[in-house]
């Protein structure tokens, strides 16, 4: 026993023990960040509505040869299927991290053209309203440069609010099917992009390319 305590006392013993620890300690405490794309960096969790949520999938928009923006979305549980994140009633979050220039109207036409692609008509009917709002808030954003960041958030009992570099820019939409069509845009039957799809359900690794 007294020649163990010894050994433990030698230099090379002692920097191994230290070295071992620290390696321990850095598997246990989880990066802040879960997520890095474009030089973009997701946030592994994030709190909407009082309650934690985990980083579910991540991807970049790519339209022909061109990056659009990286995108992220938040929920209660990682969710791997179409079906369970359109199912999932908790509080949610997506994050567009813009990689290019965009006017407002492109922005708008890009997102109402998604979400239209992907609702029937009894869908329609009942998010006329929310529809306009959001193509109110389109004319009035003006353009996005690389580098803007839109947060939209859905909390139960309240609706949906979005953000522009962190300062509100709709009127919140207590309608809980608008949410979801908006989630369509890349999780519906006709997503924009189907390898961001494939990317926010970890079917393939995200395309940066």
């Amino acid at each position: 026993m007294l020649n163990k305590i010894l050994s433990l006392t030698r230099p090379s013993a002692m920097l191994s023990l230290i070295a071992g620890a620290a390696l321990v300690a850095a598997l246990a405490s989880p990066s802040a960040h879960a997520a890095e794309l474009l030089g973009v960096k997701l946030d592994d969790t994030t709190k909407v509505g009082g309650k934690e949520l985990v980083l579910s999938g991540h991807g970049v928009r790519m339209k022909a040869v061109f990056k659009v923006y990286v995108l992220g979305v938040y929920l209660t549980k990682k969710e791997t299927t179409q079906a369970a994140v359109l199912a999932n009633t908790g509080p949610k979050r997506f994050v567009l991290n813009f990689q290019r220039e965009l006017s407002g109207e492109e922005f708008g036409a890009a997102f109402l053209s998604g979400i239209n692609k992907n609702l029937d008509k009894d869908e329609k009917s009942k998010l006329v309203n929310p529809l306009l709002k959001l193509g109110d808030m389109f004319e009035r954003i003006g353009g996005l440069k690389k580098g803007d960041l839109v947060v939209c958030d859905w909390v139960p009992g309240t609706g949906t609010t979005m953000t522009l570099n962190g300062k509100h820019i709709m009127d919140t939409i207590t309608e809980p099917l608008f949410y979801n069509a908006v989630l369509r845009i890349w999780y519906g039957d006709k997503p924009a992009d189907g390898a961001l799809k494939n990317a926010l359900l970890g079917i393939e690794a995200p395309s940066v390319n």
